[in-house]
């Protein structure tokens, strides 16, 4: 693939989509979190997380990096963070206003070494443009108030992946991986 330069779309593969990527933990519901925060924190899915984000560039909603412990962006990944807010900023980060401008802020980048880590309004905004779905499952249901698209509900999206079932303490989750 291609990094985009240029136009936009000058990474849009044969289908005219640019190959981005989701990762994100959903409950049995697909909730993602509730009053601001995540479900729940697992420390292997937050490895996973890790693994996959490192010296990648990372792109999120004000909500989602001001979630983040110091409210503080990754130190060890490019982040892009989108607000509504003209005048916000934030140190060691790109803040954008719109997708148009994300997609503007990521053309240097390979769009495979980009991930879409919410909000709600982030993934589904971003959701179109992305070919892979990191996806931890947790077989619990949760109180919440945000919520991913469900995938297995949408035609174009394939489950390729599951990993072995595993545990932390009394919760039972995978890891899946689904491609458009």
């Amino acid at each position: 693939m291609l990094p985009i330069s240029g136009s936009l779309w000058k990474a849009a593969d044969k289908k005219g989509k640019t190959r981005m990527n989701a990762i994100v933990a959903v409950d049995k519901k697909w909730a993602i979190g509730k009053n601001g925060g995540l479900l729940v924190q697992i420390p292997a899915d937050q490895r996973f997380f890790r693994s996959h984000t490192v010296h990648k560039v990372v792109i999120m909603g004000r909500k989602t990096l001001e979630s983040l412990p110091g409210g503080v962006p990754f130190i060890d990944r490019t982040c892009i963070v989108l607000t509504r807010k003209p005048d916000y900023r934030v140190n060691g980060a790109t803040v954008v206003h719109s997708v148009e401008e994300a997609l503007e802020a990521i053309k240097e980048y390979s769009t495979e070494d980009v991930y879409i880590m919410g909000g709600e309004q982030i993934y589904r905004a971003f959701l179109p443009y992305c070919d892979i779905a990191y996806v931890t499952k947790i077989d619990y249901t949760y109180e919440a108030d945000t919520y991913f698209p469900n995938l297995d509900e949408m035609s174009e999206w394939n489950l390729t992946e599951v990993s072995e079932e595993q545990t932390y303490y009394d919760l039972v989750y995978e890891f899946c991986k689904y491609e458009k």
